[in-house]
């Protein structure tokens, strides 16, 4: 489970900072977009990395879910009798909302991939022109589609910010020192992800970007 989220984190961020890219400008916007579709060539034709991208990050998420879904079976079977009275176990808000917020992770990803990627759910989406797909996506009269994209991000931020911590914990990390710095070490990477994410449909909103 830790390797396939390190794998989904490394996209997460390298995707985050090309969305930044929005911020130069539509012609910069659009060459970085087009120039995605031409990773590899000429050794590979067009849009073939992009699929071998995408099949590697359909694997990860299936390993990921797989992963969870082995150690939520171990656990049950670990205590078959359930507690007569279930005393308060401290833990963050982060860790007792793992699974919901892996759910809405997922759905949003999916989402995500039909609306600004097939385009199948952006009604004035057209292909070749991301700058004006995002800014057409986050426009005022789509302010559901921005909240969505607001609890989805925050979503992901809780979810990081548990699952870098236990990553370091699986990896090896025991000591009290190594724990408080890979707490605040995923809290700070957790923020920077979603103030990176979210600042596209915000500047959109006030009209940043249009």
């Amino acid at each position: 489970m830790a390797g396939t989220g390190i794998l989904l984190v490394l996209f997460l961020f390298a995707h985050m900072i090309g969305n930044l890219k929005i911020f130069f400008g539509e012609e910069t916007f659009d060459h970085y977009a087009h120039w995605l579709r031409t990773i590899g060539t000429p050794l590979l034709p067009d849009e073939w990395y992009l699929w071998i991208q995408r099949g590697g990050l359909t694997l990860a998420v299936v390993g990921h879910i797989y992963a969870a879904t082995v150690l939520a079976i171990r656990a049950r079977k670990a205590r078959p009798v359930k507690y007569a009275h279930r005393p308060k176990v401290q833990g963050s808000y982060a860790a007792r909302t793992m699974r919901w917020g892996g759910v809405i992770v997922l759905l949003f990803v999916i989402y995500h991939i039909l609306d600004l990627t097939t385009l199948t759910l952006n009604p004035n989406g057209v292909h070749g022109e991301a700058y004006r797909n995002v800014a057409e996506d986050f426009a005022p009269g789509r302010w559901y589609v921005t909240l969505f994209y607001v609890v989805s991000i925050v979503a992901v931020g809780f979810h990081l910010r548990h699952g870098i911590w236990s990553a370091v914990r699986t990896l090896g990390q025991q000591t009290q020192r190594g724990e408080r710095i890979a707490r605040l070490s995923a809290l700070a990477l957790s923020l920077v992800l979603v103030v990176g994410y979210l600042s596209v449909p915000f500047a959109v909103t006030i009209g940043l970007v249009d």
